[in-house]
């Protein structure tokens, strides 16, 4: 059976517990492929004053480190949920590690990308922090390239919590 929204799948969280998204059902999602040493890493700490001000509202900020982008990520999950953590003070969900692209692309990363493609059509994630907005119906709002910031997308998830 194909996927119709996000709640139809499965992740494991970065402690390696089992992650059903279908949990998050009737939330706003924000999910986000992240990397430790990215030029764009500081951006943990907009995605964090996010989930610090909408959680109560709705949002859920999800994270899934990847390490397909120049090798930005290549420490096992304890050591990316530690690094989060302390430089960042990451609170929200941080799923294992997973690929984005490819054969062997995570599922919902495979889904997410169909839903919502990329300039020009493209399907492949170009880099780190790429930013995918979930509704709470479950279906995908937005695609947000890794540039854009947290902060630049406060209106879209205002109105996704809003709807």
């Amino acid at each position: 059976m194909a996927a119709s929204s996000v709640y139809d799948f499965d992740a494991v969280s970065i402690t390696g517990q089992p992650a059903q998204l279908s949990t998050q059902r009737g939330k706003v999602l924000l999910i986000v492929n992240t990397a430790s040493a990215c030029g764009f890493t500081p951006q943990f700490e907009g995605l964090e004053q996010l989930w610090q001000d909408y959680a109560d509202r709705g949002l859920a900020v999800v994270g899934f480190p990847s390490n397909e982008f120049g090798g930005q990520d290549p420490g096992g999950n304890e050591q990316i949920a530690s690094f989060c953590e302390v430089n960042y003070g990451v609170s929200f969900p941080m799923m294992a590690k997973v690929q984005v692209n490819g054969a062997a692309a995570h599922p919902l990363w495979q889904w997410l990308k169909a839903q919502a493609p990329g300039l020009l059509g493209s399907q492949g994630v170009k880099w780190n922090f790429t930013k995918f907005l979930v509704g709470r119906d479950g279906g995908v709002i937005k695609r947000y390239a890794p540039t854009d910031t947290p902060q630049s997308m406060r209106a879209d998830i205002e109105k996704a919590l809003a709807a």
